[in-house]
């Protein structure tokens, strides 16, 4: 009998895209899978990397209603500098700018200790982006700090790094020998679980150790079934959430020919987004699988309403 799988097939790989999954291929207790995160955080920053720390994933707080930020993957380097990496599948309905500073200033913060006169190592927040965050950048890569309006850099203790995987998707099929390091990471990260671009990913994965690190961790988290529940249980969430807001859309233009656009599509988001958001939420906190921030993006509740409805039970 056979036994019931979300994984299509068993060749099939989990979409490195989804956070959870980005997560796991990156931070697997083996030597390939540290070798991978070292050889990422190497090319995006373009410096060497001879250890990494993998830290906890929660920054602390000093105060106890103030937003949280779960990071998806922290490290600390040999040199006490720290990096965040983070997955975003999708363009929230939000400043993410503001929330890449807000992140690296709070990893920032809880690395300086009094008494130190200041002398904090740098911090770093990476963001890969399954969307394109400037579309006047043609660049992958867009790295920001604090600087003087004349461009002299302040201390290059607070970096935000963007990936736009979308920018280099151009470049699908392009000989490899061509492409830079950067470049393959990028095109690894969007078409890795696409079997029909197998052939081609799989000779760019030959010509870099770390991306072959990382396909053969992805390869072993791909063989744990609780990994794809996790990775479809939130596609689920996404694909329901947006279906929800397509329907409310739909309601509130409707309503809008006789009350007015503007009344008609509140209405129409208000009636039934709510109470089906809800239902997903507790769904996915009945089976432990992300933390309440990771619930809020793919419900569109707040933090707080998510962790209202898990102390509710």
């Amino acid at each position: 009998m056979r036994k019931e799988t979300f994984r299509p097939s068993p060749t099939a790989l989990l979409n490195p895209r989804c956070d959870a999954s980005f997560k796991a291929m990156f931070t697997l207790d083996t030597e390939e899978s540290n070798a991978a995160l070292k050889d990422f955080i190497s090319t995006v920053l373009d410096r060497p990397v001879e250890t990494v720390q993998l830290m906890p994933n929660e920054p602390a707080v000093d105060v106890l209603d103030e937003s949280q930020m779960s990071f998806d993957v922290s490290v600390k380097f040999n040199d006490g500098e720290m990096v965040d990496i983070e997955m975003q599948s999708r363009l929230q309905n939000y400043d993410y700018a503001a929330r890449a500073e807000i992140q690296v200033a709070r990893l920032l913060a809880s690395m300086n200790k009094k008494g130190d006169n200041w002398n904090t190592s740098a911090a770093f927040q990476i963001s890969v982006l399954n969307f394109e965050f400037d579309k006047d950048d043609d660049s992958a890569l867009s790295w920001y700090s604090m600087r003087r309006k004349d461009g002299e850099k302040l201390s290059g203790r607070l970096n935000v790094v963007f990936f736009d995987l979308v920018k280099v998707h151009a470049l699908l099929g392009k000989p490899v020998e061509e492409l830079s390091k950067l470049e393959k990471w990028g095109l690894f990260l969007s078409y890795a679980d696409d079997e029909r671009y197998s052939q081609y990913i799989d000779g760019l994965i030959k010509s870099e150790e770390g991306i072959m690190n990382a396909k053969s961790s992805l390869c072993t988290v791909s063989q744990d079934e609780i990994n794809w529940v996790r990775q479809n249980s939130i596609f689920i969430a996404q694909r329901d959430r947006n279906t929800i807001m397509q329907n409310a859309v739909k309601q509130g233009l409707e309503q809008g020919l006789e009350q007015g656009l503007e009344q008609g599509l509140k209405q129409g988001l208000e009636q039934g987004l709510r109470q089906k958001a809800v239902e997903v939420a507790k769904k996915m906190l009945s089976m432990n699988i992300c933390d309440a921030e990771k619930i809020a993006e793919a419900t569109g509740l707040s933090v707080a309403e998510v962790e209202s409805i898990a102390e509710q039970g």
